[in-house]
């Protein structure tokens, strides 16, 4: 390997992601695993994640499967246990879990707030305390990644709790750095624009769609593989100085002007 992209290699790490069955996070997976990690990935879907195992082990990887809700401290702790009894301490966090009820504020319900609230902000704040947690009783470095998104920056109609949570999740992340730094426990984010998925990539034919990729400056969104860099830095020794950072990966959409 060229000595300059050494420092990029996750060989020897243990990562885990949260919200692998799908989107992003089934994305991370395979990234994670190709640059060497051995791969825990956890959600609600099993019958998902087992797909994804067996793709990330079909392409010379290693990967396992817990069943995790990010809101359950209990079904957080379990799944620990079981992913270090695997592969042993979680090294790399992407917490990627989340959810959108996209309804005005004047339509939300109290379930409504609370189901995108628990899931996006209290999710990651449980999964970065348990990993941190298990980090410092072994004495080892780690580096956790929180998904976050340009709607903590500027904002979008119909999505006010999702737009909340996120912004918190920015400044938690830095709160966190903050904290555990003297741990040598790296706390980041990443702030998407809009990517090419499989939950949207219909709706961005449209007329709607059309509309808001016009929007954007470089006049296109996003796909899955322009995340790899930003994750990879992140992830290992080639961002040992990065904590509490915010990375917008948009195409200049929160630059757009009003």
């Amino acid at each position: 390997m060229n000595d300059l992209l050494k420092p990029f290699s996750l060989a020897g790490k243990v990562a885990l992601v949260t919200g692998a069955s799908s989107g992003f996070g089934h994305h991370f997976a395979k990234v994670l695993a190709k640059a060497g990690a051995k791969v825990i990935v956890g959600a609600r879907r099993g019958d998902r994640l087992a797909a994804l195992c067996e793709e990330i082990k079909a392409d010379g990887g290693e990967a396992t499967a817990v069943n995790m809700d990010v809101t359950d401290t209990a079904s957080i702790t379990a799944a620990f246990d079981e992913a270090e009894q695997a592969y042993g301490v979680i090294t790399i966090v992407i917490n990627n879990a989340g959810i959108t009820i996209p309804k005005l504020l004047l339509d939300l319900t109290d379930d409504d707030w609370n189901g995108v609230i628990n899931t996006n902000l209290n999710g990651v704040a449980f999964v970065t305390r348990e990993a941190s947690k298990r980090m410092v009783a072994a004495k080892t470095a780690g580096s956790i990644i929180n998904i976050a998104s340009i709607t903590a920056e500027r904002l979008q109609k119909a999505l006010t709790s999702y737009s909340a949570a996120k912004a918190a999740v920015v400044q938690f992340t830095k709160a966190a750095a903050l904290e555990l730094a003297r741990h040598n426990i790296r706390v980041n984010a990443i702030s998407p624009g809009y990517f090419n998925t499989e939950l949207n990539s219909e709706w961005f034919k449209t007329a709607d769609g059309q509309a808001l990729i016009q929007r954007v400056p470089t006049r296109r969104i996003g796909q899955l593989d322009e995340l790899n860099g930003p994750l990879l830095l992140l992830a290992s020794d080639a961002g040992s100085l990065m904590t509490g950072a915010n990375i917008t990966v948009d195409g200049g959409h929160v630059l757009s002007e009003l």
